[in-house]
């Protein structure tokens, strides 16, 4: 399943610690069947994401997207960011990674669901799910885009992570770097390290 992120159709498509709940996660998957803890919707929880262009924090929406912030921090957790990069760079749009073949066809295996809230923007610094055209609202694996633009124009139909609560700056100086025409990075932008606290 390709990923493609259509400025004109204003798609976005891809493939698929602390008191978290130790029990098997109420979360059904499709594809790989995979457990996680669920996160305490009670503690706020942040993923910082370091780059080589710079660092920057993604507060998670644990209350919207249980199962998509719970999966996202299982694979945070395991090491499964590190070493990727953004392989989709639309001006003024989106910067979009997760994939670790890079080819926008990547993911862990499996996709959770969170249907957004039907009043959901994605605005300059909103992070959110990738997903292909024929899955679901709110289906995720591992693929996320974080919006660069003031305000993407996207339906509410991409579960939301989080959004990104520092280094706003390294996100806008990233999101300079690819090329509008293909859509493909200008220069290699690499996800270094992901972690999660609490």
């Amino acid at each position: 399943m390709a990923a493609s992120v259509g400025l004109a159709a204003c798609t976005l498509v891809a493939c698929g610690g602390g008191n978290e709940q130790k029990a098997a996660t109420p979360c059904p998957t499709t594809g790989k069947q995979v457990t996680f803890p669920l996160l305490d919707k009670s503690k706020a929880y942040t993923v910082d994401v370091l780059t080589n262009f710079g660092r920057f924090d993604i507060r998670l929406d644990v209350r919207d997207s249980p199962c998509t912030t719970s999966s996202f921090a299982a694979l945070v957790r395991k090491g499964f960011f590190d070493g990727t990069r953004f392989h989709r760079i639309v001006p003024g749009f989106v910067i979009q990674g997760g994939d670790p073949t890079a080819t926008g066809q990547g993911g862990p295996g499996y996709t959770v669901q969170d249907v957004p809230p039907a009043n959901a923007t994605y605005t300059r610094g909103v992070v959110a799910m990738a997903k292909t055209n024929a899955e679901p609202p709110g289906t995720s694996g591992s693929q996320f885009f974080v919006v660069t633009g003031a305000d993407a124009g996207l339906p509410p139909q991409y579960a939301v992570l989080g959004t990104v609560t520092k280094g706003l700056r390294v996100i806008e100086r990233i999101g300079k770097l690819g090329n509008p025409v293909n859509e493909r990075p200008t220069r290699k932008v690499v996800v270094q390290r992901m972690t999660v606290t609490p």
